[in-house]
């Protein structure tokens, strides 16, 4: 019989997505095969203190859908995080043991912005998804932006401020007219995100961006629809069919995504021209490559009235849940969620068995 392969699941984090992260990796076990994979639960609490089972097995196993680390005392504390307790294992507890491959399901910072993808290439783990580099600027909406801009690939306009700056409303309002929408440059689930649509806004929306980031971009509203298309692979990447997120809301907020059913709809494939569709899913292996990633990513775009494709953004550890657009634009192209993930452990390893065959010295 074909050995398991042992793969640690790493979920929850620090971020304001740290809900969200939970719901993915409930979804992710779910689907796995467990004739071929053995599964380690390693779990990050809102403090940043990292847990193995069974602590962790208590996020998954919880049957709300919103469950937090709760640091038990049958937990196994790996990493101490923000409090001042030494890294502790409980008496007679067993080491971790071999780990054939990391699967970060970690949204938002400290877990999606290359901090934990340099964690594990330090550590000599595969992982999925993209590396440091491509983790890195796909967090950042700044930089993300600039890169596009810098490759050709059409993108709204923007701003981005860092705290210290002075922030003038009529500068802006002169650049990217109004309404606008005011965004914590390192974040994504639509956390912190407003919609200016009158002056008397603006000050309220940078205030709250800047609760989740020390930078912050505004962008144009851009009024088209709103399409998503999910990318896979390394060296030669391929992307799905693109789905539509038909907003009923005043723009795609965190409640509508989450909180709220009645709050959007996805149509899965987009109802869109061929010629529209083939042109989102060329434009999307091209952002994905501008940017460096690997493993996979989603990548959002608006399509205005005329045609034209611009894109949003990228994100590069997209949700896993139930109604997650990128597992589910993959099922609509013919891969199953079961047999994604199995992709996606292959690609990490065959990055990984490259990687090592690097030389480190002369």
């Amino acid at each position: 019989m074909k050995k398991k392969l042992r793969v640690a699941l790493l979920f929850g984090g620090k971020s304001a997505e740290h809900e969200i992260s939970l719901i993915s990796a409930r979804n992710i076990v779910a689907a796995m095969d467990k004739q071929k994979y053995d599964i380690v639960a390693i779990g990050i609490d809102k403090q940043g203190r990292w847990h193995l089972d069974p602590g962790a097995r208590m996020l998954l196993d919880g049957e709300t859908a919103i469950v937090e680390c709760s640091g038990a005392r049958n937990a196994t504390a790996i990493m101490p995080g923000d409090t001042p307790t030494p890294m502790v294992r409980r008496n007679g507890a067993a080491g971790l043991a071999g780990i054939d491959v990391v699967f970060p399901i970690l949204h938002g910072p400290f877990g999606e912005d290359g901090t934990v993808q340099g964690l594990l290439k330090l550590a000599n783990l595969p992982f999925v998804g993209a590396g440091v580099l491509g983790s890195a600027v796909g967090m950042d909406k700044d930089v993300m932006k600039r890169l596009l801009r810098d490759a050709g690939i059409a993108t709204g306009k923007f701003l981005a401020f860092e705290r210290a700056d002075k922030i003038s409303f009529a500068k802006v309002k002169r650049v990217l007219g109004m309404p606008l929408f005011v965004k914590p440059a390192n974040l994504g689930s639509s956390v912190g995100i407003s919609k200016v649509a009158h002056p008397a806004q603006f000050r309220a929306a940078v205030a709250e961006a800047f609760r989740y980031d020390t930078k912050i971009v505004i962008e144009q509203f851009i009024a088209g629809r709103e399409i998503e298309c999910s990318v896979l692979g390394n060296d030669h990447p391929i992307a799905s069919l693109p789905g539509e997120i038909v907003v009923n809301r005043d723009f795609y907020s965190y409640d509508a995504k989450y909180l709220d059913a009645s709050g959007s709809r996805l149509e899965i494939p987009a109802k869109l021209p061929a010629k529209v569709i083939k042109e989102i899913r060329r434009t999307a292996i091209q952002v994905y490559k501008a940017l460096c990633c690997q493993g996979m990513g989603r990548i959002d775009f608006f399509v205005q009235a005329n045609g034209r494709v611009l894109v949003n953004e990228i994100n590069t550890i997209p949700g896993f849940t139930k109604i997650s657009m990128y597992p589910k634009m993959w099922e609509a192209t013919g891969i199953s969620y079961a047999r994604l993930i199995d992709r996606l452990i292959r690609l990490a390893l065959e990055r990984f068995h490259r990687e090592q065959r690097l030389r480190s010295s002369k």
